[in-house]
């Protein structure tokens, strides 16, 4: 055998080894050709498979050269477009992008395109391109999966957290006055200290009970998987909080003009919508004008696929530039009323959320505020 024969069976061998690498890491190839401007462009049976196409089959793939480019997802295509060109005006050494292709059963892959000028005209202008397909679906599919869990997480222990030192500086409050109480009990010098003693003992009990209903409370909305869903006609709800406030109602002279449709319906939770009124009419009253009766207008709408929900009132008012971010904080409250706990809104808040719902709030001092809910039209 001369040296040209054995040159010529090595590089058959160097081929046939590359070949083999290729074909067993399922990288497809590809190879653009504009000599003589004839925009040509060579799949490999690689990329063919990774669009479900198959050598041998009855498909035309391949034989356009834009049979690649027409198959790239419409929002990538821009990017995709725009990094090839820049290789080849010399802006990036190596061609890169990733993007999605429609392939033969209807779905879309991810793909990493790599690519690199190999041969170029007497005057600078490429001729020919070799690149490669990567299929990268899963890798990007398993990234996201990763990054929704991580999200999971954080937003769970950013609620443990703020949860942990609400526990924490509350009943560390709560301690330290049954401490001091008791102090005062075993310091009693007669009958009437040590029955003044019991009563402001009995008041902390009790305000420790509501606290921890609270924080019970709070767990529940967090913690809960499944809830009971059921077809709710809004103004009937309406009506039967507005019952069950009948009293503080006469006692506020308020008045309450529900405009909802009586036929107009939403499939929720009834426990979180009867919260969910309750809460919003109680703060109405609760933070009403000094200088005029309360009145609430609560109003309904369907806007695309979202039922809203408005409930307005005349009442104090909130300074959204300065408690805006905080309006459905926890234990967040902003008029100097002893009975403000601060937990109402963020308990319908999450209650809305857990449906896929939003709330908003609008608001003016001294010229009420106006809530605005948005849950989601589903049929089941």
């Amino acid at each position: 055998m001369n040296r040209e024969e054995t040159l010529n069976e090595n590089e058959q061998f160097q081929k046939l080894k590359w070949q083999f690498a290729v074909e067993n890491s399922n990288i497809g190839v590809w190879d653009w050709d504009n000599t003589n401007n004839q925009d040509l462009v060579f799949y490999s049976k690689e990329s063919k498979a990774i669009l479900g196409y198959k050598d041998g089959e009855h498909n035309d793939f391949g034989s356009n050269s834009q049979d690649w480019n027409d198959r790239v997802h419409p929002d990538d295509r821009k990017k995709y477009f725009q990094d090839f060109q820049d290789h080849l005006n010399g802006v990036y050494p190596i061609y890169q992008n990733k993007h999605r292709v429609l392939s033969n059963d209807g779905s879309y892959r991810w793909i990493l395109d790599k690519g690199k000028v190999i041969e170029k005209d007497s005057l600078g202008n490429p001729l020919r391109v070799i690149g490669t397909h990567t299929d990268i679906t899963d890798c990007i599919e398993n990234d996201g999966k990763i990054k929704k869990s991580l999200n999971l997480v954080t937003e769970q222990n950013k609620k443990l957290q703020n949860f942990a030192h609400i526990v924490t500086h509350n009943l560390k409050e709560h301690s330290g006055n049954f401490r001091s109480l008791l102090q005062f009990y075993d310091e009693a010098k007669d009958e009437t200290e040590l029955k003044e003693s019991i009563a402001y003992l009995k008041i902390l009990s009790s305000s420790l009970g509501k606290t921890i209903t609270n924080l019970n409370r709070i767990v529940s909305v967090d913690t809960k998987k499944t809830l009971e869903v059921e077809k709710i006609y809004i103004s009937d709800y309406i009506k039967r909080v507005t019952n069950l406030l009948e009293i503080i109602i006469k006692e506020n002279n308020v008045t309450i003009n529900n405009q909802i449709n009586e036929r107009l319906f939403v499939n929720f939770s009834p426990a979180y919508m009867e919260s969910i009124i309750q809460n919003l009419l109680s703060n109405a009253i609760k933070y009403k004008h000094p200088k005029r009766n309360p009145v609430i207008t609560l109003s309904a709408s369907i806007i695309k696929h979202n039922i809203i929900i408005k409930v307005a009132d005349n009442g104090l008012g909130i300074d959204l530039e300065k408690y805006g971010k905080d309006i459905f904080g926890l234990y967040k409250t902003f008029h100097h009323n002893e009975n403000a706990e601060g937990v109402g809104l963020y308990l319908i808040k999450s209650q809305i959320e857990s449906f896929g719902g939003t709330i908003s709030i609008e608001s003016n001092v001294n010229n009420g505020s106006t809530f605005r809910i948005s849950i989601p039209n589903k049929t089941q």
